[in-house]
């Protein structure tokens, strides 16, 4: 079983219009309001996919409701822990020539709310991942990340971290099975730029000595690099296709990687359906369905 966990999950409001200019009145050509955050793209991914999961966070006030609400009615399994103050962030996410968004704070998380979700990793079994995606409330201790893994690998869990910046650091001696920074994630984390192959297996074989297993960055167009913890460099081209949007882009490479993984622990499998599914969200509206991977897979390459 895979659980994600969304500490910051959110109700998301897309807008199309062909123009954005500031204080003006805009009629919007077609909106959506969808279930957001990092961790719960990834499950709803995993789900078209056909892996079990479950989707773990904090789901705060009316707009907490409504988010499980819509989860559920998309068959996702949900087990958010329920803060009656507050309320889960609104996102804008503004569609025109290009991306514009709005990102709401998250909710204040009590502490004996953050002491629900830690015990709920108490219930995974060995070789269950638990992927952990995403911003953190301010509330929440510097460390939640942390406690969370920690809690789970007493468990025998592996561990997912899609993150940033410290919070990405400090869960690499927790030893990660993977990692997804983007290049620009890991020229930051790194603190030099890099911009070809070499450079970035380099700089992922350096947050390897930290303690992670699998490094995958994604690179948008240029397809994505996986250097694993067999110390092999594996380089995947990215299909062809119009972007609509990079918003859950990476979540869905995440997930399809994980997907790949499962189904028959190949990594160029895993490399290959983990960019057809970040490549199938890139070029529609709203998370990629799994006739969109499946179309895009024989346009993927790997190579070693």
């Amino acid at each position: 079983m895979i659980y994600t966990v969304t500490l910051n999950p959110s109700l998301d409001y897309y807008l199309s219009l062909p123009a954005l200019h500031p204080g003006t009145l805009h009629r919007v050509q077609d909106a959506q309001l969808l279930p957001g955050g990092k961790g719960v793209n990834v499950a709803i991914v995993l789900s078209r996919l056909g892996v079990p999961v479950r989707a773990l966070g904090f789901a705060a006030g009316h707009t907490g409701a409504l988010l499980t609400t819509l989860l559920r009615e998309i068959g996702l399994d949900t087990d958010f822990v329920t803060v009656p103050d507050g309320m889960t962030r609104l996102n804008v996410k503004v569609s025109t020539e290009s991306e514009t968004e709005l990102n709401g704070a998250g909710p204040d998380i009590p502490s004996d709310a953050f002491e629900t979700l830690l015990r709920k990793m108490d219930g995974l079994e060995p070789d269950d991942i638990l992927v952990l995606s995403g911003s953190a409330p301010a509330s929440l201790p510097a460390d939640a990340y942390n406690q969370l893994a920690q809690r789970a690998q007493a468990r025998g869990a592996h561990i997912v971290a899609d993150t940033t910046g410290q919070r990405l650091t400090d869960l690499l001696p927790c030893r990660p099975f993977l990692i997804k920074p983007n290049a620009l994630e890991l020229s930051e984390v790194s603190g030099q730029t890099a911009d070809t192959v070499a450079e970035r297996a380099a700089q992922a074989r350096q947050l390897q000595a930290l303690g992670a297993r699998n490094v995958l960055v994604s690179c948008g167009a240029e397809g994505a690099v996986l250097v694993t913890e067999g110390g092999d460099i594996l380089t995947g081209q990215a299909p062809q296709g119009a972007v609509r949007s990079t918003v859950g882009a990476g979540d869905s490479m995440v997930a399809g990687f994980l997907a790949g993984w499962l189904g028959g622990g190949s990594y160029e499998a895993a490399l290959r359906l983990g960019l057809s599914a970040g490549s199938a969200t890139a070029f529609r509206d709203g998370l990629a369905e799994r006739g969109d991977i499946d179309r895009l897979l024989s346009e993927t390459h790997v190579t070693a």
